[in-house]
Parts: structure tokens; sequence; C-alpha cells
């Protein structure tokens, strides 16, 4: 794997201002992803990953310091990124080879070698079969499956994934690591994962950013130095259980991360 950046944020800070009050959520956050890499975000709630996130997409734009991605400043959203919600986010009325498919709809794309290749992602998350069924007649694990092929399907070199498995169940986000893992070991992106799971974020990652309390700034960044592919039985070693205590000291509060 390259280490050569795909995102460099330098001494990114972002203030909400309006009438009554001033609300700083982000303040000198500095960080980096390598070209491959899988690295996951993790701190307290509210401060400040969504929008770090939105950031790097182009959604919103910093008050202060600079985002590059592949070497260029981020002024607009990029065509060669893709971002996975909290939620799925489908369109009911559509099939999920259709919801797929949607990006390239916007973009003018639909040829029979794209309807081809989304086919080819759906059997390779194992969803082949409910090309021309409706997102209502998937379980919430399968649905996600159908966004992350919507994310994939316009080749993006980075994925940006806001907390995707954060709604599902524990056996079936167990299972979705698993299939997250396996689809990046196979499509060689970038990914830029938030979670507040530690556990999900040391199973997943190459790095561990921990992001301190609102204003949010990178505390610390932690090399996961486990061997891949990963399975659930790593989850029970001595090495894995020292990343947690690790990254669950570093943000303070072991019980209230999950």
């Amino acid at each position: 794997m390259t280490t050569s950046p795909v995102i460099e944020l330098d001494a990114v800070g972002m203030t909400y201002r309006s009438r009554k009050e001033t609300n700083t959520v982000l303040d000198g956050c500095t960080l980096t992803v390598g070209r491959g890499e899988f690295v996951s975000i993790v701190g307290h709630s509210g401060g400040g990953k969504t929008t770090l996130l939105r950031i790097i997409s182009g959604l919103i734009h910093p008050t202060e310091g600079s985002v590059r991605v592949n070497g260029q400043h981020v002024d607009q959203s990029l065509s060669d990124m893709s971002m996975v919600f909290q939620k799925p986010v489908l369109l009911p009325w559509r099939d999920n080879l259709q919801n797929v498919l949607l990006p390239m709809e916007f973009r003018g794309r639909v040829t029979d070698t794209m309807r081809a290749y989304a086919m080819e992602l759906l059997e390779m998350t194992g969803l082949k079969d409910t090309a021309r069924r409706h997102p209502y007649e998937l379980s919430g694990g399968m649905q996600q499956r159908v966004a992350i092929c919507r994310a994939l399907v316009s080749h993006p070199d980075i994925m940006l994934m806001d907390e995707p498995f954060g709604a599902l169940d524990a056996m079936t986000r167990d299972s979705m690591n698993l299939e997250l893992q396996r689809i990046w070991s196979e499509t060689g992106r970038s990914i830029l994962f938030v979670t507040h799971s530690i556990p999900e974020a040391v199973f997943l990652s190459d790095r561990v950013l921990v992001i301190g309390d609102k204003p949010g700034r990178v505390v610390a960044d932690i090399t996961v130095d486990l061997p891949r592919p990963r399975t659930k039985a790593h989850r029970y070693t001595p090495e894995f259980y020292e990343y947690e205590q690790q990254i669950s000291e570093l943000i303070g509060a072991k019980e209230s991360i999950a």
C-alpha cells in the first residue's frame, strides 16, 4: 500500500455565527489519509466529526485552514469522492439496481456497461438476486449494502462514511464490518470512516484518529498493527484489547463509547 496523501487538512477550523451566538465546532484540525488507507475517526458526539466529512466532501467550506484532495484545494463537491450516510437514504419507489445507478443518472452516464458494473457490485455484496426488488423488501443491513454499492458505482477514489452501521443490531453490524473490510480490500479505495464504536474502529482501520471534545481537533493518531484480513477472533486477542483501552483512555469516557 502506498501512503501518498489523498486527503490533507491543515489547521482547519469551522465556526458558525448567528445573531445570538458563536459556535466553534472545529479548531486547528490537521490530518492526512494516504492512498488506499482505511482511517477511522472516533470521539464524543458533537465533536465535529460529521462536519469534518462535510468539509472534506466540499459540501461546506471551513472558516479557517486548508483542505486538499489529491493535491487540489477543495472548493466544491468532488466527482471522485462518494459519501455513505448514517441511514441508507434509498428511494423506495425505485428498485435496488436503479438506486445503485442513481449517481450515474445524475451525470447522464447510464450505459449497458455501467448497468453491468452495478450488477457486479450487487453480486459482490451478495445482493444479485435482489436487484429488481425494492428497498422496503430488504433488511436494514441489506439496504446499507445497497447504499455502499451506490457509493462505489462511480469508481470514486475516496469514500467518506458517516457512522453507516450505527442503526444496525450487533450481529448485523459485525457482518457489515466483515463485508466492508472485504470490499475495501478488493477495491483499493481510500476510506475515511466515522464511528462511535471503538471496537469497530480498531477492527476496520489502518489508523484511528481520536477527536477531542468540542471544538474538535485530532488529539491522537494511532496505527493499528494487526494482521489482515481480520476475523471475529481478532477481537478477543490481547493486542486488540490494548488498542481499545488506549483509545478509550484518550477519549476519557470508557462507558459512554459503545
